[in-house]
């Protein structure tokens, strides 16, 4: 890197866009003394001198006038000799600086690699070192953390090779690995730098590094450690009369006193802390605000530590990254005094603000990369188009148009490519709302033959209405789908239809256990026969018959004791007629026994993982299976029936099979292949009971 390249003249433009001052008024106005001839090296000296000052003092204003000065000045000279290389050298790397507590990142890093491109010109060993700290401290402000540590670990090896090792750049290379969150490597160098330190007398220098010490290990809990360099930090600033800085070694000391639990020292170590302030009218820093806080809080004076909060958040810069860290206790503390909505709010302003920093930092690395990028771009560019102009400025129309063609074709290339994916995305679009339409079609479907099984009850009650006999039509469960008026009368329902209702609510308590009975026996029985007293008490003698075109639905007939002796054996004759007239053959009936377990274990298959929920909630959630509770658990056995075609019930209630496959088609999101293969075995069985009803 020479000092004449294009990067140590992009370094410089910022004293290029305002004028420089007139050298005598601005010497003036500094209170230095002119010279009659040529500004000679102690003026020069005088104004870094005056420089010094004013950036001490944070104005940064002031002393950006002085250095505009001395450029003036050094213009003025217009000497080229070593002392003048020295002057100009300076004046950059001070223009650094400035730009650095200015918080104008990039343009410090591009004033100190100019810096340093001058001071490797002239061979100078110690400012090559200074200079690639700078640009270290730069580059780890700006997020590029490798980079820094490379160059201030170059920085260390040129101290080492000439045995003056700086703790600032062993501070330097720490920070960036505590940055890198690597503690261990981050210690080792706060320690050699502390030792370093030590050993040339510079204790403040020293407490500072211990305070960063403290602060590591605080954020990994070792807190001993913590408090007893924090403790020795605080006796060196006490010794220096720093005042200051021991208001912020207090800060340290609550935050550890506030980890290990002593709320009481840590109280005592806020107290201390806002004494020495207010005796010194020194300004409280925003982490021992946060430290009291926190103190106030935990000891039980909520209301003070959001005030405290308030206060200091009114005065804090927006920028200031502690923002975040204030707003947390002030949410923390308005929770603590019951205003949870508050606290809520807080938080989020809080992460708002954060994410607001984190953002104007990415901004602002991007920002430099941009520049660096545009800045390294623009010099390969105009070094490349000096060396074309010189050799071949006869080719540069050429490749000009070369270059336009190119850029034709790959526009070209790049049209024809959206095209085609244009083109796929159109088919995928179409393809999906094929499928989709396809869904919707079988949904419907699944949806008018789930309603196509629902009896057609207004026609079954006219039917049963024209019969002379008591009829009822129970399903499996013992609930009344349908009943005549004779039923109703024998019941002693009067006008209330009993459908809807349970069966046992019209008989008496004692004789419902001799109905469940019966009803579980149903589905292996063609007919049943069994006396019970109506809830009116009217004896009646109640005939079970399967209902001839199956489905596990049953004809309840009652009559009174006085029929039926009349009507007994006709009745168990007609019964075992209607049995033997509508059962379908053996070899067609196995198969369709087979074919329902197939689907019906299909079905719980399906929607155990399409859902993850077991047959249980399957039967609770379509309600066409009823839960019940077996030995303290609950339990499906009607469904657990049709597993297994060795259980499955003799007269099996395959519309209820077909229901249940009907709602997890409707319910339930599966693959492809799983429906066809679920819809393949509904045709199945409905295949099976066409077949039979056709017979």
């Amino acid at each position: 890197m020479r000092a004449d390249g294009p990067r140590a003249n992009n370094a410089q433009t910022g004293s290029m866009r305002r004028p420089l001052p007139d050298p005598a008024m601005c010497l003036a106005r500094a209170g230095i003394a002119a010279s009659p001839g040529p500004a000679s090296d102690a003026i020069v000296e005088a104004l870094f001198a005056h420089e010094k000052e004013r950036m001490a003092a944070s104005r940064f204003d002031d002393a950006e006038d002085t250095l505009d000065c001395v450029e003036a000045v050094l213009g003025g000279r217009g000497g080229s000799d070593r002392g003048d290389a020295i002057a100009r050298y300076e004046l950059v790397r001070r223009r650094g600086i400035l730009d650095y507590r200015r918080e104008r990142i990039p343009e410090a890093l591009s004033r100190f690699e100019c810096a340093l491109s001058l001071s490797e010109a002239r061979e100078d060993r110690v400012a090559v070192a200074r200079d690639l700290k700078n640009v270290g401290t730069a580059l780890r402000r700006l997020g590029d953390f490798h980079g820094a540590l490379r160059t201030s670990i170059e920085s260390l090896e040129i101290q080492r090779a000439s045995g003056e090792v700086a703790g600032a750049v062993l501070s330097n290379i720490a920070d960036i690995y505590r940055e890198l969150d690597e503690p261990d490597e981050a210690m080792r160098y706060y320690n050699e730098a502390y030792a370093v330190l030590q050993q040339g007398g510079d204790q403040v220098e020293a407490a500072h590094v211990l305070e960063t010490m403290s602060a590591v290990d605080l954020d990994r809990g070792v807190l001993q450690q913590a408090a007893s360099w924090l403790q020795q930090a605080l006796r060196t600033y006490r010794e220096s009369g720093n005042r200051a800085y021991e208001v912020r070694v207090y800060a340290g000391l609550t935050r550890a006193a506030l980890a290990s639990g002593e709320i009481a020292q840590a109280r005592d170590f806020s107290a201390s802390a806002l004494a020495v302030a207010a005796e010194h009218d020194l300004p409280l820093p925003a982490s021992l605000q946060l430290q009291t806080a926190r103190v106030e809080r935990l000891s039980g004076h909520a209301a003070a530590a959001a005030a405290r909060m308030r206060d200091t958040l009114v005065v804090l810069a927006d920028d200031d990254a502690e923002r975040a860290a204030l707003l947390e206790e002030l949410a923390a503390a308005q929770e603590a005094m019951g205003d949870r909505g508050a606290a809520i709010a807080t938080l989020r302003r809080a992460h708002a603000e954060q994410r607001a920093l984190a953002r104007a930092q990415q901004d602002r690395q991007l920002g430099w990369l941009r520049t660096r990028f545009e800045t390294a771009e623009r010099d390969r560019t105009i070094v490349a188009l000096e060396a074309e102009n010189r050799l071949r400025r006869a080719e540069l129309r050429q490749r000009t148009l070369l270059l336009w063609l190119t850029v034709a074709i790959a526009s070209a290339v790049g049209l024809g490519l959206w095209a085609l994916l244009q083109r796929r995305r159109q088919r995928e679009r179409l393809q999906q709302e094929a499928r989709r339409v396809r869904q919707e079609e079988e949904l419907a479907r699944y949806r008018r033959e789930a309603d196509a099984l629902a009896e057609d009850r207004s026609l079954l009650q006219a039917l049963l209405d024209s019969r002379d006999d008591a009829v009822c039509m129970l399903d499996a469960e013992g609930q009344v789908l349908a009943a005549n008026r004779a039923a109703c009368r024998s019941l002693g329902a009067g006008e209330q239809a009993p459908v809807g209702h349970a069966i046992a609510e019209f008989i008496a308590d004692p004789d419902h256990a001799a109905l469940a009975s019966a009803l579980e026996r149903m589905e292996d029985t063609a007919a049943q026969t069994f006396d019970f007293v109506a809830h009116d008490g009217t004896p009646l003698l109640a005939r079970l018959v399967q209902w001839e075109h199956g489905d596990g639905l049953i004809v309840l007939g009652l009559q009174t004791r006085a029929d039926q002796g009349a009507d007994r054996s006709s009745q168990t004759a007609a019964v075992d007629d209607s049995r033997e007239a509508g059962m379908p053959d053996d070899i067609r009936r196995n198969e369709f026994r087979r074919s329902l377990v197939e689907l019906m274990l299909a079905v719980i298959d399906t929607w155990e993982r399409a859902t993850g929920s077991s047959r249980l909630e399957l039967a609770e959630k379509s309600r066409i299976w009823r839960v019940a509770i077996d030995d303290g658990r609950l339990r499906a056995r009607a469904m657990e029936r049709y597993l297994t075609v060795a259980k499955l019930p003799h007269n099996p209630r395959w519309r209820d099979v077909l229901r249940s496959a009907y709602f997890v088609l409707g319910q339930c999101a599966m693959e492809a292949q799983t429906r066809e293969d679920l819809q393949r075995r509904v045709d199945a069985v409905l295949a099976y009971t066409r077949r039979s009803a056709l017979v």
